[in-house]
């Protein structure tokens, strides 16, 4: 997986995924999570659109990702999911937890 990370403000990031987020990637993409938030930048949002595969490893990864975010005092947002990573966050309950956004500029618009 491939991860273009764009800083949108002071305390937030744009995480420009693409690839599979799998059980290969997962470890990498939750490393590049944490070094983002430990930077001071708690409010992360992984744009997915270009995401064409992703698996409970990568959905775990999201969760861990949330909570890292969280624990920092920000939060993890996603925005415009691919229809394979849609179907995986509304299969699992997830999207009801993690909020989705049409893209990275109205996740980060929305936090004001």
């Amino acid at each position: 997986m491939d991860i273009v990370v764009h800083e949108a403000d002071p305390d937030a990031a744009v995480l420009e995924c693409s690839g599979r987020l799998n059980m290969v990637s997962a470890p990498t993409f939750r490393e590049t999570v944490a070094q983002i938030v430990n930077g001071g930048r708690p409010r992360v949002v992984v744009e997915l659109s270009r995401v064409e595969f992703m698996d409970s490893s990568g959905l775990g990864a999201l969760v861990g990702c949330l909570k890292t975010a969280r624990q920092a005092g920000g939060d993890l947002r996603i925005a415009a999911p691919s229809d394979q990573v849609e179907m995986v966050l509304k299969l699992s309950n997830m999207d009801k937890i993690l909020r989705t956004y049409p893209d990275g500029d109205a996740a980060v618009t929305d936090w004001g």
